[in-house]
């Protein structure tokens, strides 16, 4: 039988992680990416003011330029991303070409720019897959304007906005009384707050691993601790940009953020600062424990050659007697003597027993 037609039922990079190593590092900033146009787009228009909120759901992209300049404020949620889309409406929006080219960029990295008026950020959303075990992304492109906030996400199946979408229902609610900067400053608080519940999914994993490697360290355990340090790779890469988006809006002076909402701004801030110092944390732990499963293996061989050496100690005088009375010599004491084989037996005996009492006392076993 042939070995070939068997071997293709078995994936050795899906064994140890290395096409997320690929998927992970492999990012050329000077190759323009390929994106995909969505077969399916949703956009999702929230009006409001203090004492009314309309909210419309439309296919065409054109529909929700009614809402411009009406004095209100509006939120713009474009779930899928096609290029004729995005520039229409960015175009009737006054939004500039160069952040057009951001918001259809492919593993970007979080940023923020204030250009022509516009306050424009680009961030991940995370999401944990609790079948793979690992974090997946999705870029989100945010862009403030003067009583307005256009969100472009890629995925239409999932976001982490539906709390804000029923404050907006609510008619008291804070989101309801400010203008469009506490709207952008909610949205950037509901991406850092589910940081902390995908590191949540990340710690529990490392939990339990780090049972496993105390329990069973084996090569299993060495190739789930590579994919786990590829995880906080993945929540380090985003963190720390995120960390200077927000300061960047801190330090702007645009006439777009409201001196009230500084101190909002100044809350995700911490948010952020702590949730990468927590994914330092992990990385630390993740050293720790390669750390651990070394020693383990270290130990569990020092165990084996520690029983090895003994029973070579052990075996060395039955050795040595043997080969005494083994050698091809006319005349060797005790040689022809009737009780000679019981005497070499006996010692062979006694002198490897009274060796593992002096080892024992002794505390070398």
């Amino acid at each position: 039988m042939s070995p070939q037609k068997y071997l293709r039922y078995l994936s050795l990079p899906s064994l140890f992680g290395t096409q997320r190593t690929k998927e992970l590092l492999y990012i050329n900033p000077t190759v323009i990416p390929t994106r995909e146009e969505a077969q399916d787009v949703t956009i999702t228009v929230y009006d409001y003011d203090v004492n009314t909120v309309e909210e419309h759901s439309y296919k065409s992209i054109t529909d929700c330029f009614r809402f411009k300049s009406n004095n209100r404020i509006t939120w713009i949620n474009i779930d899928g991303l096609r290029k004729a889309d995005v520039e229409t409406v960015c175009n009737h929006y006054e939004i500039h070409p160069l952040l057009i080219e951001d918001i259809l960029s492919v593993n970007q990295r979080p940023k923020m720019d204030e250009v022509e008026g516009v306050l424009f950020c680009l961030l991940n959303m995370l999401y944990f897959n609790e079948q793979k075990k690992t974090v997946e992304i999705e870029q989100i492109s945010i862009a403030l304007g003067k009583d307005f906030v256009i969100s472009f996400q890629d995925d239409a199946s999932r976001d982490v906005f539906n709390p804000i979408r029923n404050r907006l229902k609510i008619a008291n609610s804070k989101i309801r009384q400010r203008s469009a900067d506490y709207l952008c400053y909610s949205l950037l608080d509901m991406i850092v707050d589910n940081y902390f519940t995908v590191m949540e999914k990340v710690g529990e994993q490392m939990e339990m691993l780090e049972e496993e490697v105390i329990r069973n360290s084996n090569t299993r355990s060495l190739a789930k601790i590579n994919m786990q340090r590829k995880e906080l790779i993945v929540l380090k890469r985003n963190f720390a940009p995120v960390r200077d988006l927000i300061n960047g809006i801190l330090r702007s002076e645009s006439e777009l953020l409201d001196d009230r909402t500084t101190k909002y701004f100044k809350d995700v801030y911490d948010h952020i600062v702590q949730a990468f110092d927590l994914s330092e944390n992990y990385r630390d732990m993740m050293m720790s424990m390669q750390d651990l499963y070394i020693n383990n293996v270290n130990l569990r061989m020092n165990e084996v050659m520690k029983v090895m050496a003994i029973v070579t100690c052990l075996l060395a005088p039955a050795t040595v007697i043997g080969g005494i009375f083994g050698m091809n010599f006319e005349v060797i004491p005790y040689l022809h003597n009737r009780w000679g084989f019981f005497i070499a037996v006996g010692l062979m005996l006694i002198i490897p027993i009274w060796m593992l009492r002096m080892f024992r006392k002794r505390g070398w076993f």
